[in-house]
């Protein structure tokens, strides 16, 4: 049965994907203490990138803004793999982003607000978080946006 976060995705027409594979040698997401790490997320929507390329060359802000809301979703998934519930979330500490941007794009703030808005959609206060935005020459698999999150748990 899903708890009330998910009941939120689902209100927004959303739906808790499955845990994105690793690429390399490394988890989706660890628990240390009442902390959940997740790795770098990529945009993977049924184990494939929707899109590549540059932001503010190949890719338009407004989709990589899209894009990152992606990254955040498999970010949520995989706090979810390892802290067994989305509403053992206490609080998002921090959220940071990288966008693949082209040599005069500096509009990465904007794009990395896709994730910072479906956190907060989905976990309300909960999901308020401190966050960088990078502007990165390239990302794997040429993704146009990268973003790990991580969060505090309640105590079980």
């Amino acid at each position: 049965m899903a708890g009330a976060v998910e009941a939120r995705l689902a209100e927004l027409g959303l739906t808790l994907p499955a845990v994105v594979p690793p690429l390399a040698s490394y988890q989706p997401a660890v628990q240390s203490g009442v902390y959940v790490y997740t790795s770098g997320q990529l945009p993977m929507v049924d184990g494939k990138l929707a899109v590549t390329g540059k932001v503010g060359a190949e890719v338009t802000p407004d989709e990589a803004k899209e894009l990152a809301k992606t990254c955040a979703l498999n970010a949520l998934a995989a706090v979810k793999s390892v802290a067994g519930d989305l509403d053992r979330i206490k609080r998002v500490v921090k959220v940071v982003g990288f966008v693949a941007s082209a040599s005069d794009f500096t509009g990465q703030p904007a794009v990395i607000n896709g994730a910072s808005e479906l956190l907060g959609a989905a976990l309300g206060d909960k999901g308020v978080h401190a966050r960088s935005a990078v502007g990165v020459a390239v990302l794997p698999l040429d993704a146009p946006v990268e973003i790990e999150v991580q969060v505090e748990l309640v105590e079980a």
